[in-house]
């Protein structure tokens, strides 16, 4: 469900009716968007290779650097009950790549979480009524509804003449200034 750009945001812009693109067309075609703009902004989320719980203590080890502190907030996924879930970071053990959380269960052995599972600090990816990252969004929103109904991902000029195809690896430029100050730069490979 998107929840930066609301379809009708997108209608407006793109000047179509409700009879010709339903709602769900237009909240796939932003949730694709979101999709490829949030992963690259800032979220204080770490990758959750391996977990255990001991004593009512559930523990989660981060393959990165994790930014998470006593009393913060955290929403875990892909790593399976009891673990999914929002969680309140305790104090039982902290460190660059541990953290832990209560949650009152049976006692699990450490097994690794294949694919790693998500921690990520509630509230932080939430770019909702940021001007930048809601440009950002609209911009490729339209560049993917153009591509989805020009033939061929195409689109003819008025001069009748074609220009490339829509969705190219230059799309990301379109939107670089935008996002500059929100990229996660340790996402960034070199």
């Amino acid at each position: 469900m998107p929840s930066i750009v609301l379809a009708s945001e997108l209608r407006s812009i793109l000047g179509v009716s409700s009879s010709l693109y339903n709602d769900a067309y237009l909240e796939q075609i932003i949730d694709t968007s979101e999709n490829i703009i949030l992963p690259m902004l800032v979220t204080f989320s770490s990758p959750v290779r391996a977990v255990k719980l001991e004593e009512n203590v559930a523990f989660f080890y981060t393959t990165t650097i994790h930014e998470f502190t006593e009393g913060q907030s955290v929403v875990i996924a892909g790593c399976g009950s009891p673990f999914n879930g929002t969680r309140t970071v305790t104090a039982d053990e902290i460190g660059e790549y541990v953290f832990t959380a209560a949650i009152t269960n049976a006692d699990i052995l450490e097994k690794n979480v294949i694919p790693a599972g998500t921690a990520t600090l509630t509230g932080a990816s939430t770019y909702v009524g940021n001007a930048n990252v809601k440009s950002a969004v609209l911009v490729i929103a339209v560049e993917v509804f153009q591509a989805r109904t020009a033939a061929g991902g195409q689109i003819e000029g008025i001069d009748f003449t074609v220009s490339p195809f829509r969705l190219g690896r230059s799309l990301f430029n379109k939107c670089a200034l935008l996002l500059g100050p929100y990229l996660d730069t340790e996402t960034m490979v070199g």
